[in-house]
């Protein structure tokens, strides 16, 4: 694969997987440059639609003869961008290899845009998303121009892609770059960022690190490739302008890192240089004092829930006024109306009689910081989850993880395991998974009878979790709930 040519050197780009979140991203910005875009996916989705009516021309058939004359007469002017979810005997990309091309992995191309501008990169098994949106999100709210690329679609802007150019400019080298460093396949070797956030790094991919101390080691060597620039250390808050090699780690993480980075620990700890103190909800929202250095800054008001939202403000505070210096009164207004990333602890009901909350939870830490909050929201109140397995090799990785985090549950329906990318493995079902959960109240479900289930039995508080199709119910049960408070009317 060869990296020689810029991006803006093509006339044209063909991808094949257009409609993942990260590549539509970057379907968009080549969109909004005015490159024409074309490419492949498996199934139309929202996601294909609105990139259709930006005009992008895509494509559903994998058939070699599918591919546009504009490409094959014209390969050579052709960029190809590939997700690492096409799979490796797709007729267009086995076609593809064999000639004279261009085919860039999406990192590739998200580190090539990024290395021209001011990167402020998020990584960490859970958390990147929301954290890089509500980046994005205070940008905005500060006037500050930036371009986003998103692992979600945000709520408050709609899109995976966020670019603002008709505010005001930071004195920093370049556009303002924000976007996911993602661990998968290890994408975010490719990235060189000015600013980095770790969440957290709970063992995940084990398929393709092997080892949980290979995985680990992954994010050690991700800090590596953190850019130095600016010289001397910085006091937080910021007092000086903004510059490079700085790394917002949150305080549980144990982490060996460069000595050229400097490193910020955030979190409820008095030790971190930035942390929350009087952590609280009031009428329903989360609260924190601000402190850096042990100074203390202001309080904020959350407007997405959660423990584990506090950690993620924290984070993006850290770069955006511990590093940016941007005015408190407005990073206050900025989290006070952060509406998160869809499927982020997004509420589709939420009455007196009944709450629906949509998480992406995939993993056993997500799963227990999601029941965890929606325990100290609602403590009164049964909490049921409609949860699906997503990949064999996941399940059955973290088994016993899984096992536990479902059995705080009140009530637990389990959808069959998602496949994704892979084939089946012997022996890991999803009645396998079931039978090792300490929950009296579990049972197996499928898309067709959870909707009669719940119309039956419905939950006080519902979430709907999962990060492989169970999105799909998130309509019908809404329209379900909305049926049910008229009955209560």
């Amino acid at each position: 694969m060869s990296t020689e040519r810029r991006i803006t050197d093509f006339e044209q780009a063909y991808f094949l997987g257009i409609g993942g979140i990260g590549m539509s991203a970057i379907a968009r910005y080549l969109l909004q440059i005015g490159m024409p875009v074309m490419g492949y996916d498996k199934t139309p989705t929202p996601l294909t639609s609105a990139l259709q009516d930006e005009g992008a021309n895509i494509l559903f058939d994998d058939a070699l003869e599918a591919l546009p004359t504009q490409v094959t007469e014209n390969l050579p002017n052709t960029l190809f961008i590939l997700t690492p979810a096409i799979p490796k005997n797709h007729p267009q990309w086995v076609w593809l290899q064999e000639q004279s091309v261009t085919i860039m992995k999406r990192s590739e191309v998200l580190g090539s845009i990024a290395r021209n501008g001011f990167c402020i990169a998020v990584a960490g098994t859970h958390g990147k998303t929301t954290t890089s949106t509500l980046v994005a999100h205070l940008l905005h709210s500060c006037n500050v121009n930036f371009t986003a690329f998103l692992g979600g679609i945000s709520s408050n802007f709609g899109s995976n892609y966020i670019r603002k150019t008709d505010g005001r400019n930071l004195d920093v080298r370049g556009e303002i770059i924000v976007l996911e460093a993602d661990e998968f396949d290890r994408s975010f070797h490719r990235l060189n960022p000015d600013l980095a956030i770790i969440t957290a790094m709970d063992p995940d991919h084990l398929d393709i690190y092997g080892t949980a101390e290979a995985f680990t080691q992954a994010f050690a060597d991700f800090t590596k490739l953190i850019r130095s620039w600016g010289g001397a250390e910085q006091p937080l808050p910021s007092t000086t302008k903004p510059h490079g090699a700085a790394l917002m780690l949150h305080e549980s993480l144990q982490l060996q890192t460069p000595s050229h980075v400097l490193t910020y620990r955030y979190g409820t700890s008095t030790d971190s240089a930035i942390h929350a103190q009087e952590v609280k909800v009031d009428q329903g929202d989360f609260c924190f004092k601000l402190a850096m250095n042990n100074q203390m800054i202001a309080e904020f008001r959350c407007g997405l829930p959660g423990h584990h939202n506090v950690q993620n403000a924290l984070a993006a505070l850290g770069i955006c006024y511990g590093f940016l210096g941007l005015p408190i009164n407005e990073l206050q207004q900025g989290i006070a109306t952060f509406k998160g990333a869809k499927r982020r602890f997004e509420y589709i009901h939420k009455s007196p009689n009944y709450v629906v909350i949509d998480d992406y939870a995939h993993h056993p830490e997500e799963l227990n910081a999601i029941i965890g909050s929606v325990r100290t929201l609602y403590p009164n109140k049964k909490i049921t989850g409609i949860f699906q397995p997503h990949l064999f090799s996941r399940t059955q990785d973290f088994a016993p993880g899984f096992a536990d985090s479902l059995s705080k549950l009140d009530h637990l329906y389990l959808m069959d395991i998602y496949p994704a990318r892979e084939l089946p493995i012997p022996g890991v079902t999803s009645q396998w998974l079931l039978s090792s959960i300490n929950n009296p109240n579990k049972q197996l479900v499928n898309p067709t009878n959870i909707l009669t289930i719940l119309e039956a039995n419905p939950a006080e508080v519902l979430l709907i979790l999962g990060a492989g199709d169970i999105d799909r119910l998130v309509q019908p049960i809404q329209t379900l709930y909305h049926e049910l408070e008229t009955r209560h009317q």
